[in-house]
């Protein structure tokens, strides 16, 4: 099917507020879960690993099944996937609601990231497909991306809500959520290109699977670094190696899953590195943020999320502010001012104290806003800039891929270096809190490298033509 027109008409907004909406869902998901761990323990009567287990359960199907959701996209239909896995998705989701044992909360975690694997590049190669490049693409990206970082910004508060009433609605909300966008999406989203011609490839697709779930796992295991030193050797190790073999066999195979010419784009590697740096850094300091207002502090739930809900100003700017100024400066300007302010705010909250006020971590709660405005639409758009039609499932999925990562990377590393500056003390304190807190601003001082080396490459391209502010 054709773009739609170029004006952005009612139907055209209808469409993007439904692929938005998918993307919302997977964020509050995820945001709300993380809130409601202590009252699911406290129910349940899980353990530590366990509860670890609930998080990482979904972070392995998430990663591990990425990739190969970016290339079924592309290969078996993009709304036929978006559909199928948004169904599987809601499914799910209210068998974790009605877990009564902490295995049934593991299955319902993995399958529920690996629906969420094979649904976010399909919506984000419908929403490319939908709209041309050009302002109405950034237009639909800037809402799309916004949407997606609200959603974990609301999340927070309304994860805090839900589990003061009980934790099983925490999965229950997302199921209601699901179902009034699998209505919309059944006679709005229409595919946006011709199905690709091609083949499964089977072998890549079992060891790129297998080594994204070895790697992730490995990277989980860094949060206690003295727990199987030798173990989590081992499992990089075998990642490694099946990472190696999924290479080779792209190389020489006739119809590849992954087509290695895209990771020739400057721009997309960019973009893809500087989205884990990005993420990393952030999911770090959340982490580290949460626990100090609510092991150090004695905050509540409710009260840690609303501290945290200014950030969520992204959702209004990202779709208003930021089309505009990628329009008027051009993409990697924009981006790179956005992970600059990340950079700024976290050095902001090093000296953090036993008694600071709401008003001295204002500052650094508004800059995150500002750089989840300036940065995660730009981001998406970075990565899907220039590829071919029948591959944008796969840069979606590449994107996906290193935004997980850098998630699980940022947690793992906080929590191993907050662990380390402990000293084999079990309560959180200030000063641990702190050493961690390094983390996140050498992640953003490296994302900041990055992105200057794409302001770099923009500056040696001859001028473009500069693109019109207004939308239609």
């Amino acid at each position: 099917m054709s773009p739609l027109n170029q004006r952005m008409d009612a139907r055209a907004w209808s469409v993007l507020f439904v692929l938005a909406g998918a993307v919302f869902l997977e964020g509050i998901d995820v945001a709300m879960l993380n809130v409601a761990l202590p009252s699911i323990r406290a129910d349940l009567g899980l353990s530590t690993g366990m509860l670890s287990g609930v998080v990482s359960a979904y972070v392995l199907g998430y990663g591990g099944f990425m990739l190969l959701g970016g290339r079924a996209a592309d290969l078996l239909g993009r709304r036929r996937m978006f559909l199928t896995w948004l169904t599987v998705f809601l499914l799910f989701s209210g068998l974790g609601g009605l877990a009564t044992e902490g295995w049934m909360l593991l299955v319902a975690r993995f399958v529920t990231g690996v629906a969420a694997a094979f649904m976010a590049p399909a919506g984000l190669a419908l929403v490319t497909g939908n709209f041309p490049e050009g302002p109405q693409r950034t237009k639909a990206l800037g809402v799309y991306a916004g949407t997606a970082a609200g959603g974990f910004s609301l999340g927070l508060v309304a994860g805090g809500l839900l589990a003061s009433i009980g934790w099983r609605w925490v999965f229950f909300a997302p199921v209601a959520l699901s179902a009034l966008i699998l209505l919309a999406a059944v006679p709005l989203v229409k595919d946006s290109g011709e199905r690709v011609r091609g083949s499964f490839d089977l072998a890549g697709a079992l060891t790129v699977t297998g080594s994204m779930l070895l790697l992730v796992y490995g990277v989980v295991r860094l949060e206690a670094p003295a727990d199987g030193t030798w173990i989590t050797v081992a499992v990089f190790a075998a990642g490694l190696a099946l990472l190696t073999a999924f290479l080779l066999i792209e190389r020489r195979s006739a119809d590849p899953l992954v087509h290695l010419d895209v990771l020739r784009s400057g721009p997309l590697v960019r973009a893809n590195l500087g989205a884990l740096l990005f993420l990393a850094s952030f999911a770090g300091f959340q982490f580290l943020a949460t626990l100090y207002l609510q092991e150090v502090r004695g905050w509540s739930t409710l009260q840690t999320g609303l501290a945290m809900l200014v950030i969520g100003i992204d959702t209004v700017l990202a779709p208003t502010l930021t089309p505009r100024l990628v329009n008027r400066f051009g993409n990697a300007r924009v981006l790179f001012a956005g992970i600059v302010l990340s950079a700024l705010a976290y050095v902001l909250f090093l000296p953090v104290g036993p008694d600071w006020t709401y008003a001295a971590m204002l500052p650094t709660m508004l800059l995150l806003g500002l750089a989840f405005s300036l940065t995660y639409g730009p981001l998406t758009m970075a990565a899907t800039e220039g590829v071919a039609e029948d591959r944008q499932g796969l840069a979606g999925g590449l994107l996906y891929t290193a935004i997980q990562f850098g998630t699980a990377l940022g947690l793992s590393a906080v929590t191993a270096v907050n662990v380390a500056a402990l000293g084999g003390g079990s309560a959180t304190s200030l000063d641990s809190l702190r050493t961690a807190l390094v983390v996140p601003v050498a992640a953003a001082a490296v994302a900041v490298l990055v992105t200057a080396f794409g302001l770099r490459a923009r500056a040696a391209e001859p001028a473009a033509r500069p693109v019109p502010e207004t939308v239609g």
